[in-house]
C-alpha cells in the first residue's frame, strides 16, 4: 500500500495541473472539450484521493515522496518531498469533492459565458495549488501552493473583468493577501534557517525543543499571513467583496481552498504551536474577535450571498480557534474544516441555482424564492441547519467538537485564550443561528407576487440560463448528502483524536439556537417582507453592508499613503533624476551650437594630412599583403 500512497499523492497534485494546461490549450478550440477535461480531471481527482485515503489507513504514513529532486542551495537542504498521512489524505478528499462539484455546476452556470474555458482551467489550477499545499512535506512546496492559490483567486474573483466592481474586488483581494504573504515568507525563512532544511518533519523536530522568542516570532509571522489569506481580523474585508466573482468561484474559495488553507497549515505545524503559548494566545484573540464581529455583520447584509461570505469569515475563525486552544490534537479544528467544506459549498451552489430562478441574490429579489422549488428548499434547509449547528448534521458535530476542545483547554491548556474562545464560540452560536433563521424566513416568506403556479424544478426560463442539467443538479445534491452524513465521519478511523463533545455545552448551544430562532421569527413577523434585518433600520443596514467602513479605512490607511509616496517618487524622478539627464542634453546641445558657430566651414590643413596618411597606410597594407 505504500507504493499506492506514493503514486496517488503525486497524481492528485499533478492531474489538476495538467487539466489546467490542457484546458488553456483547448480554450479557443472547443468549449465542450475544455469542460470535459475539467470535469473529468476533477472526478478522477476524487477517485485518486479515495485511493490515497485507503492506502494511508492500510499501509501507514509515507513522508518522503520525491518530486523533481532536491534544489541545490548549498547548506540549505530543499528536498521538495510530498507526504501522505491521514491529515493530508482526508483534506485532499474534501478538496477534490468540492472541486468536482464546482466544476460540474460551473459548466451549467456559466453556459452563456464566453470565457468559461478559462474559468474552468483557472479552477483546475486553483485545485492543484491547494492540493500541493496539502500534500507538501516541504516548506518551499507549501509556499508555492500558497502563492498559486493567491494568483488564481485574483483571476477567479475578477473573472468578469468587464465590470469595474469585479476588477476592484480582485485587485483588493490580491493586494491584501499579497501584503500579508510577506510575513509568511519571513516566518518560513526563520523556520528553515534553524535546521538548515525546508523538510517539514525535520523543521518540527528541530523547533519542538525551542521555546524561545525566535520560534514565537516565526509563528506570529505565519499567523499574520494566515489571517490575510483566511480573511481574519484585521484583513477580513476582502472576502465579502470577492462575491463579485461567479458563484462557483465563491463556493471554491470559501469552502475548501484558499480561506481553509491557513487552517491546514496551522494543523500541519501544530506541534510547533503547542510549543508557543504566546502564538496560540494571539491566534485565540484574533479568532475570537473575528468570529463574533463577522457573525454580527452577516446578520445585517442586504445580499444573501454576502451573508454567506461573512459567515465564512466567522466559520474559519471557529476552525482556527480549535487549533488555538486544543490541548493536544489539531483534529477538532480540522473536523470543522471538513464539515464546513461540505455545507458551505452546498449553500453557495444552491443560492447560485436559486439566483438564476429569481434573478438576483439580494434579500429583496430572493424573498419567497424557495416556495416554488421543493428540491432547492430541502437543500438550502439542510445547509442552513448544518451552518446553525443543529444535530445530527455535520455542522453540529464539528462545532461541538471545537467547543469541547475549548472547554478542555480551560482546564489543561492556555487558560486565558481558552476562556476567551469558549465565550466567543457561545456568542457566535447564537448569532449564527440568528442569521441562518433570518435567511430561511426571507427565502420562504409568502409574498403576493409569487402566488402563481410553481415553476418546474429544472426551469430557469427568462433568466438567461438553460434548465439546470444533470451534472449540476447532482453536484448540489451530493453535497447535501455529505452534509447530512458527514457527522458520522468522527465515528470512523478516517480522522484522528477529535476529542469529545461536552454535553453540557451542547445542550447550552441548542438552547441558544432555539432562542435565536424564536427571537428572529418574532422580529420577522413584525415586518411586511419577512426580513428581521429591517428592524435594524436603513442606516444600520447600510453600515453593516459596508463592513462598518473598513474599506474606507483601508483606503485612508493604505491607499492614500501609497498614492502620496507614488507622487513623491514621480516628482523626484521627474524633477531630480531626470533633471540631470535633461541638463546633460541641454549642455551638449549648446556646446554643439557653439562649436558650429566657431567653425569656419573650411577644411583644416591638419584634417587633410590625416586623411592622406590614412590613405597611404591603406595602400601600403594592400600592396605588402
Amino acid at each position: 500500500m505504500t507504493g499506492l500512497a506514493t503514486t496517488t499523492a503525486r497524481l492528485v497534485v499533478l492531474l489538476p495541473a495538467l487539466a489546467a494546461l490542457a484546458g488553456l490549450l483547448l480554450a479557443r478550440r472547443s468549449r465542450a472539450a475544455s469542460g470535459f477535461v475539467a470535469i473529468g480531471a476533477a472526478l478522477a481527482g476524487v477517485a485518486l484521493a479515495v485511493l490515497e485515503l485507503v492506502a494511508v489507513h492500510s499501509g501507514g504514513v509515507t513522508a518522503s515522496i520525491g518530486t523533481i529532486g532536491a534544489l541545490p542551495l548549498g547548506e540549505l537542504a530543499v528536498p521538495l518531498h510530498l507526504l501522505a498521512d491521514p491529515l493530508s489524505a482526508v483534506v485532499a478528499l474534501a478538496v477534490t469533492v468540492v472541486g468536482a462539484a464546482v466544476q460540474g455546476f460551473a459548466r451549467w452556470y456559466l453556459a452563456e459565458d464566453d470565457r468559461y474555458p478559462v474559468f474552468a482551467a483557472s479552477v483546475s489550477l486553483f485545485l492543484a495549488g491547494m492540493l500541493l499545499a496539502v500534500q507538501s512535506a516541504d516548506l518551499i512546496l507549501t509556499l508555492v501552493g500558497w502563492e498559486v492559490m493567491g494568483w488564481c483567486s485574483y483571476l477567479l474573483i475578477g473573472h468578469d473583468s468587464r465590470r469595474a466592481s469585479a476588477r476592484r474586488a480582485a485587485f483588493k483581494a490580491f493586494l491584501v493577501t499579497r501584503t500579508a504573504d510577506l510575513a509568511v515568507v519571513l516566518g518560513l525563512v526563520i523556520l528553515a534557517a534553524g535546521p538548515r532544511t525546508t523538510a517539514i518533519p525535520r523543521v518540527i523536530a528541530h523547533w519542538q525543543g525551542d521555546h524561545g522568542v525566535l520560534l514565537t516570532a516565526a509563528l506570529i509571522c505565519l499567523l499574520s499571513g494566515i489571517a490575510g489569506k483566511s480573511a481574519q481580523f484585521p484583513f477580513q474585508d476582502w472576502l465579502p467583496d470577492a462575491m463579485e466573482g461567479p458563484t462557483p468561484a465563491s463556493a471554491l474559495i470559501h469552502a475548501a481552498t484558499m480561506v481553509a488553507a491557513g487552517t491546514y497549515v496551522v494543523a500541519r505545524l501544530f506541534p510547533l504551536f503547542l510549543a508557543s503559548d504566546t502564538a496560540r494566545l494571539v491566534l485565540a484573540v484574533v479568532t475570537a474577535v473575528t468570529m463574533v464581529g463577522s457573525a454580527v455583520l452577516a446578520f445585517g447584509q442586504s445580499d444573501l450571498k454576502r451573508l454567506l461570505a461573512w459567515s465564512t469569515v466567522s466559520q474559519v475563525a471557529i476552525m482556527l480557534s480549535g487549533l488555538a486552544v486544543a490541548p493536544a490534537s489539531p483534529w477538532p479544528g480540522v473536523t470543522h474544516l471538513l464539515a464546513h467544506a461540505m455545507f458551505k459549498a452546498l449553500l453557495f451552489l444552491a443560492i447560485g441555482w436559486l439566483s438564476v430562478l429569481t434573478g438576483g441574490t439580494t434579500a429583496v429579489a430572493m424573498t419567497g424564492g424557495l416556495r416554488a422549488h421543493p428540491m432547492l428548499r430541502a437543500l438550502v434547509g439542510v445547509g442552513l441547519l448544518a451552518l446553525a449547528g443543529v444535530p445530527p448534521l455535520a455542522g453540529f458535530v464539528s462545532k461541538e467538537l471545537v467547543i469541547g476542545a475549548a472547554e478542555e483547554g480551560t482546564r489543561h491548556g492556555p487558560v486565558l485564550g481558552a476562556w476567551l474562545v469558549l465565550v466567543a464560540l457561545l456568542v457566535t452560536v447564537l448569532l449564527t443561528a440568528a442569521y441562518c433563521t433570518r435567511a430561511w424566513l426571507v427565502l420562504t416568506h409568502e409574498r403576493a407576487d409569487l402566488a402563481q403556479p410553481p415553476v418546474p424544478e429544472a426551469g430557469a426560463a427568462g433568466h438567461g440560463h438553460a434548465p439546470i442539467d444533470t451534472p449540476a443538479r447532482l453536484s448540489v445534491q451530493s453535497l447535501g448528502v455529505l452534509t447530512v452524513l458527514g457527522g458520522i465521519l468522527v465515528l470512523t478511523p478516517l480522522v484522528g483524536d477529535v476529542g469529545s463533545i461536552g454535553w453540557f455545552t451542547a445542550v447550552l448551544s441548542l438552547l441558544l439556537v432555539a432562542g435565536a430562532f424564536l427571537g428572529v421569527r418574532r422580529g420577522a413577523a413584525a415586518t411586511t417582507s419577512g426580513d428581521a434585518a429591517e428592524r435594524l433600520g436603513p442606516g444600520r443596514t447600510a453600515a453593516l453592508d459596508s463592513g462598518l467602513g473598513v474599506d474606507t479605512l483601508y483606503v485612508r490607511a493604505l491607499a492614500l499613503p501609497v498614492t502620496w509616496l507614488a507622487h513623491v517618487v514621480v516628482r523626484a524622478d521627474r524633477d531630480v533624476i531626470d533633471a540631470y539627464v535633461r541638463g546633460t542634453a541641454v549642455a551638449t546641445r549648446w556646446a554643439g551650437v557653439g562649436a558650429e558657430r566657431a567653425h569656419t566651414r573650411k577644411p583644416s590643413a591638419y584634417l587633410v594630412w590625416v586623411l592622406l596618411g590614412m590613405l597611404a597606410v591603406a595602400v601600403a597594407g594592400v600592396s605588402l599583403w
